[in-house]
């Protein structure tokens, strides 16, 4: 693997070099845009506005319009708005980290202690697992401050980015029905169901089924030009709460069921 990012933790007074590393992988088939006369690849060309003209990839720069103008940045000037969390992921706080609302949660990465880097890595390691906490953090990536939490997963730390309180969105123009706190015979039966359902979480268990389904589909098409007939799926919405309390009864029903 390739680091993404270089630089060191900020832990207290001690600063311990690192290296970032993606810690997912994108389960979906790699699909390519074709031209479907004779399955040629679509290129994008990035032109000029004004000529139409296709620009080089070294006079393409980074801008920002201020009042009617641009005014070009370059890799200086990202790192001049704050030179330290360019280099420097900041730990400052501890926090528990069932305190965070997984709303905000955005996108893991694992550390790697760089050069000199393993002792102070493994300390902060175990004092992290010790003591149940997650450092929440702050550095720069992508020319983009972020947010993120730090915390151990077996032999790695794992740093999670996550969103600013800013960048996530009010619900306020949803149209939602009103929260109650009293409890009718429909929730009831509702909770029944979800206790019925209720396990213990294995990641294990859960399988990206489409990507396979999908691969099998592609195959039968370049075996015989076809795809294999699929029975239609039509979704039906019950409209009165009588028809919600029987298929929530039938749904309590086949739980026990399958748990039987």
């Amino acid at each position: 693997m390739r680091p993404i990012w270089t630089g060191a933790i900020g832990f207290g007074l001690v600063n311990i070099p690192v290296r970032i590393f993606s810690a997912v992988r994108d389960s979906a088939l790699d699909l390519d845009l074709v031209d479907s006369r004779d399955y040629s690849n679509i290129k994008y060309k990035k032109v000029n506005e004004t000529t139409g003209k296709e620009v080089p990839s070294g006079n393409i720069v980074k801008a920002y319009l201020y009042h009617d103008k641009y005014v070009e940045l370059d890799d200086g000037d990202f790192e001049a708005a704050d030179a330290k969390k360019t280099r420097i992921i900041e730990i400052l706080n501890f926090v528990d980290e069932r305190e965070i609302d997984p709303i905000y949660y955005e996108q893991p990465y694992y550390l790697e202690p760089d050069k000199y880097g393993d002792k102070a890595y493994a300390i902060l390691r175990a004092a992290l697992a010790s003591s149940g906490k997650a450092g929440v953090a702050t550095f720069v990536m992508r020319n983009k401050e972020t947010l993120a939490t730090l915390s151990p997963r077996g032999s790695v730390i794992v740093l999670n980015r996550i969103r600013f309180e800013e960048e996530i969105k009010a619900p306020g123009d949803l149209h939602l029905p009103p929260v109650s706190k009293s409890k009718n015979k429909e929730l009831e039966v509702a909770i029944s169901l979800v206790d019925r359902l209720t396990e213990k979480f294995d990641i294990s268990q859960y399988k990206d089924t489409y990507t396979s389904k999908l691969l099998k589909i592609i195959r039968q098409k370049a075996k015989t030009g076809r795809r294999p007939s699929t029975p239609k799926l039509k979704v039906t919405y019950k409209k009165s709460q009588d028809d919600l309390m029987s298929v929530l009864k039938a749904s309590l029903a086949a739980g026990k069921r399958r748990a039987s």
